[in-house]
């Protein structure tokens, strides 16, 4: 661990040069992608750019996030129950200071990249340190860190790190991250289509004609701005029907995507009447296609069946432009499945910083976690 040092930044511009070489692999933590956030993070967040450096060369890089819930005005309406009310009550009063190592607004294991091998308990160790130091930096600020959390690991990772100093932590498993690696033998949307059952295939045709009367288009940086508030309303209807949030996005959040990433990122509207009905995003990330935030007014997505055509869509972009997977992410389970994505177990770690309350965690956390029920389908044909 002497060789290994960490330096924690609170701006972009801060940061060292050589920081996005590090961050090659992976667009959520290159600098485009970084400003991002630094420019329309959600009102109740905090970012935080970690440099990991082997004595003075910058060998990682790691990305910290710190949640203010007390700013949220609401935590998810969709599940108007006890077990909501009592999470809410739990959330607001002794969980409202929140500090994530990794990224809260994506699925998938974001958190950290290196350039060097490093050993798991080394990173590990690496990780605790930050935590430590950010959790000092905002008592400093007479700001009581309530929770801290390292989020989504893969099986293995999570592993490896519960042989060192993550063994204390409790490890916790919530909605399974839905990826669907595409068939090398998929060369067009046709190709994809008539590998389904005949079930499936009868889906696909059921939603195709259903859609009829919408047009779609990707949109220009000119025009994401012209239908911002459009967007922001169809995406926020979305947001706040979902069984639980810990952040809303700010109305410039796409605009300020477009116009860092621009080609790497894209939003593609749905029209009916050329009234906007509905959008989904995507973030090209090296070979793989990342699902981003979509929005849809309810009415129209239910007479069309919008949402299934836009995993269709997105797909189908995957599959034109040679993708090797599909991140579709958490929620929706059983209808991405429908589509082919499986399930990928995550893990996270999650502790709080009253020592009482952190002993009663493997019996809290589970009571907080909304239940989900859902039915894994097969749409393939079999071999």
């Amino acid at each position: 661990m002497d060789t290994h040092s960490f330096k924690i930044y609170s701006s972009t511009a801060q940061l060292p040069d050589t920081w996005d070489k590090v961050a090659q692999e992976n667009i959520f933590l290159q600098t485009h992608y970084l400003k991002v956030l630094e420019d329309s993070a959600p009102t109740n967040m905090e970012c935080f750019y970690i440099g990991i450096f082997e004595k003075a060369e910058l060998i990682g890089v790691a990305l910290a996030q710190y949640l203010n819930l007390n700013k949220l005005e609401s935590f998810g309406e969709r599940d108007q129950c006890l077990k909501t009310s009592v999470r809410n009550f739990v959330f607001k009063n002794f969980a409202s200071h929140v500090l994530f190592l990794g990224n809260n607004m994506i699925t998938g294991q974001n958190g950290y990249e290196f350039t060097k091998a490093i050993d798991y308990k080394n990173i590990g160790d690496l990780l605790l340190e930050c935590a430590d130091a950010l959790t000092k930096y905002f008592k400093d600020q007479k700001v009581k860190i309530h929770i801290v959390s390292f989020k989504d690991f893969y099986r293995h990772c999570a592993d490896e790190l519960k042989k060192h100093q993550f063994s204390n932590i409790y490890e916790f498993n919530t909605q399974p991250n839905m990826i669907f690696e595409l068939q090398k033998q998929w060369q067009t949307n046709d190709d994809y289509i008539a590998a389904f059952s005949k079930k499936y295939r009868d889906q696909y045709k059921r939603s195709q004609k259903k859609a009829e009367g919408i047009s779609i288009k990707e949109l220009s940086l000119e025009q994401i701005i012209e239908q911002e508030e459009r967007i922001y309303e169809l995406y926020h209807h979305v947001a706040k029907n979902a069984p639980f949030n810990t952040f809303f996005l700010s109305k410039n959040h796409f605009s300020t995507f477009k116009k860092q990433c621009g080609d790497r990122f894209k939003l593609i509207g749905y029209f009916l009447n050329e009234k906007l009905v509905g959008f989904h995003t995507l973030l090209l990330n090296g070979n793989v296609l990342e699902t981003y935030f979509l929005g849809y007014d309810n009415q129209v997505q239910k007479e069309k069946m919008l949402y299934l055509n836009m995993l269709y869509n997105m797909t189908k972009f995957g599959i034109e432009n040679q993708f090797e997977k599909i991140i579709f992410g958490r929620t929706a389970l059983e209808i991405k499945s429908s589509i082919g994505a499986g399930p990928i177990m995550m893990s996270g770690f999650i502790y709080h910083t009253n020592k009482w309350v952190n002993k009663f965690m493997p019996k809290i956390f589970p009571k907080l976690e909304p239940t989900l029920v859902w039915q894994q389908r097969h749409p393939f044909k079999e071999n």
